[in-house]
């Protein structure tokens, strides 16, 4: 008899819940967003952000219960992000979670968000090979690793300044496009073309990344030339933005030859990424790991895998964890970052 999971996830500006089988299925995911919210902000508001979860978390857990058809009593346990993420956001999902799991009488275990990125790719395929080479790309994170097995991560290297995400964002909120700045960004550049030749910062410089100077490039461009076409810049932007990952996931299919290749966070949703991903992946002979695109941004289901994950390992956490809005991976071995 399969035994089931309540996962709970609030670590920036989505309220989300699910319930998780311990074999994987997802009978439910409940996501309420909050872009209207911030989307005249540019960003998301930190004060708004929690306010909202405070008012959502209820119905939305209330919601995915009910359309898993599952009592919380008959729950095996309770799964909630402690970090990272916006710290008054973390505080509402976690005292929801341990308030119910207290009632309940059952185990609570506490997700590292990123964690749950990388095990999203259960979500699209239960038989998920290792080792394979991992790209985290999310609105506050950009990270090229090693999941060497499940739950054990070497890192490569990650971004010196900005997440890729983050860059998209303020191009985005820049040109007046509005909020959040990736979809908005990929749909104009497909009516446009890679003709503006921006920079490509520490395309040959290892496994680290930098998005900070491109982003610069974009906007002194903007500053200069009194008309542009608004699609060429998003093009030769993201076009920028695309071949720098793709060098990055090159060089290591290159070294290590893992048997796949995944690709996880927010910005994994792209389209214009997906397809170059699936292109490398079939030119190396790896595996595409890649979760739904309508999973692929923060939701609680990827939480309640990597939850079972950590429950499977260790059993509950003790109740007295607090938020870590500062949180990091756990590597299981020193990255193998070359040289700037």
């Amino acid at each position: 008899m399969n035994r089931y999971l309540l996962a709970i996830e609030t670590s920036c500006d989505e309220t989300a819940a699910a319930v998780i089988s311990d074999d994987y299925e997802v009978r439910s995911s409940v996501v309420a967003s909050q872009i209207d919210l911030h989307a005249e902000y540019g960003g998301v508001v930190p004060e708004l952000a929690s306010r909202a979860h405070v008012e959502l978390i209820t119905p939305i857990v209330n919601q995915a219960l009910g359309e898993a058809g599952i009592s919380g009593r008959t729950l095996s346990a309770v799964a909630v992000t402690s970090g990272p993420g916006l710290v008054g956001a973390l505080l509402v999902g976690m005292a929801t979670a341990k308030s119910l799991a207290f009632g309940w009488g059952v185990p609570i275990v506490s997700v590292n968000h990123l964690e749950g990125h990388l095990a999203s790719v259960f979500l699209a395929n239960r038989a998920v090979p290792f080792p394979q080479t991992a790209l985290l790309v999310s609105g506050g994170h950009c990270m090229l690793t090693r999941a060497t097995a499940l739950g054990t991560y070497q890192l490569l290297g990650e971004t010196v300044d900005d997440s890729i995400g983050e860059a998209y964002d303020k191009i985005a909120r820049y040109l007046g496009l509005g909020y959040p700045g990736g979809p908005i960004l990929d749909r104009l550049a497909g009516a446009g073309e890679d003709v503006l030749n921006f920079p490509r910062p520490m395309i040959q410089d290892g496994y680290e990344f930098s998005f900070s100077g491109l982003k610069t490039a974009v906007v002194n461009y903007v500053r200069k030339e009194p008309v542009f076409d608004v699609a060429d810049v998003a093009a030769s932007f993201v076009a920028a933005c695309m071949d720098v990952l793709c060098a990055k996931l090159r060089r290591a299919l290159e070294e290590f030859g893992d048997p796949a290749l995944a690709i996880v966070g927010g910005v994994a949703a792209s389209p214009i990424l997906r397809d170059r991903a699936r292109a490398l992946a079939d030119e190396f002979g790896s595996q595409l790991l890649i979760p739904p695109q309508s999973l692929a941004t923060d939701n609680a289901a990827m939480i309640g895998i990597a939850g079972w994950q950590k429950f499977a390992a260790g059993g509950g956490d003790d109740p007295r964890f607090g938020p870590q809005p500062d949180l990091r991976l756990t590597f299981a071995a020193p990255g193998h970052v070359r040289p700037v």
